[in-house]
């Protein structure tokens, strides 16, 4: 989603280089040192490892700061400039002996076989989480569900459209990653005056809602966050209305939430669109596909796991043969660069 989630940006730093050469440190550098001069900023977390950055937009400044490695499309993005900062000049392949280079490519071909077994075991436990939904899509009340999706249009809508349709902005709010599911739904909702928790099952609904939302909100002219679910991309777990301080999401395992503070409220779509003892009348079915999907989910993890342990020792090599002074010139340079940016923002203003 980084082309459409940098889209419109005045300028795009596109740090290139392979891993191990200090990007996500400069990267993350760079967002602590901006935010302690008040200035705000979005964080992009790296799924293997969400305690480290892979990008930064820095709103105020319409400027994007972004591993090179993790952006398919980033240069198809309609931001006005892209500038390409080359971190392998830090790198010293002289360093690494004939050995170690054979080895890093083995590790490369480990890293490989171990990223198709995690995605192919996640398709597995797609397909069997598709026959759970089965079970609440054919007890589904449909004209129910249209009606809600219709009367949250009519509540959240009037008085808030614009002649000029909007497109919507795509994103992810967590994915799974070697820790399980991780999502970052709670710092992305904290300022909103309201939140709608949907409830539910696989399959009652909730994306569809979401869709129908997002759908006329773009039709309506409403700037719409549209934040798509990491386990399957063509189906939505969260839309935030920026202007109308509104979030609504899929408040269901593996991002189970309830209501905390004032404007919190539930919507179940279970109670309110699913046939009544759907639970009930097929509770044997649904345990073992539970059952199943959970074992799965474990599996696909666990290849995840280990294709962080191999990419850990792939980047350790590159570690080794950075240097990193070189690294620290190229940050002060995007220092000054930003610096540079901020000093006409604040003369404009």
């Amino acid at each position: 989603m980084y082309q459409s989630a940098f889209d419109g940006l005045n300028k795009i730093f596109s740090l290139t280089g392979p891993q191990g050469t200090g990007k996500s440190t400069v990267i993350q550098s760079l967002a602590d040192s901006l935010l302690d001069r008040g200035l705000h900023v979005q964080h992009f977390h790296s799924p293997l490892r969400p305690d480290e950055l892979d990008g930064i937009i820095l709103t105020e400044l319409k400027v994007g700061i972004v591993d090179g490695r993790v952006c398919k499309g980033i240069s198809d993005s309609r931001a006005g400039e892209i500038v390409y900062v080359d971190f392998e000049e830090a790198f010293d392949k002289s360093l690494l002996l004939p050995e170690q280079i054979i080895t890093i490519e083995d590790l490369r071909a480990e890293l490989e076989s171990a990223y198709s077994k995690t995605y192919e075991t996640f398709a597995t436990a797609l397909q069997i989480h598709d026959e759970w939904e089965k079970y609440y899509i054919e007890n589904m009340d449909f004209s129910k569900a249209d009606q809600i999706a219709q009367d949250l249009i009519e509540e959240l809508y009037p008085g808030h459209e614009s002649d000029t349709p909007t497109a919507p902005r795509h994103l992810f709010f967590g994915a799974a990653t070697p820790r399980g599911a991780y999502d970052f739904i709670q710092s992305l909702t904290v300022q909103l005056e309201r939140r709608i928790f949907i409830k539910g099952r696989a399959g009652s609904g909730k994306s569809t809602l979401l869709k129908k939302l997002a759908s006329a909100a773009e039709q309506n002219g409403i700037e719409v966050q549209v934040f798509h679910c990491g386990f399957d991309p063509n189906s939505l777990d969260m839309l935030i209305f920026p202007k109308l301080g509104t979030a609504i999401f899929d408040s269901t395992a593996p991002h189970e939430y309830f209501p905390d503070r004032d404007g919190d409220e539930t919507l179940d779509m279970y109670t309110r669109a699913i046939a009544p003892g759907t639970d009930e009348a097929y509770a044997a079915e649904i345990a073992d596909i539970k059952s199943r999907y959970s074992a799965k989910m474990k599996e696909a993890t666990s290849h995840l796991a280990e294709a962080e342990a191999i990419d850990s020792q792939i980047k350790a090599y590159y570690v080794a043969a950075t240097d990193f002074s070189v690294v620290e010139k190229i940050q002060l340079e995007l220092e000054s660069e930003l610096n540079g940016l901020i000093g006409s923002i604040q003369l404009s203003r």
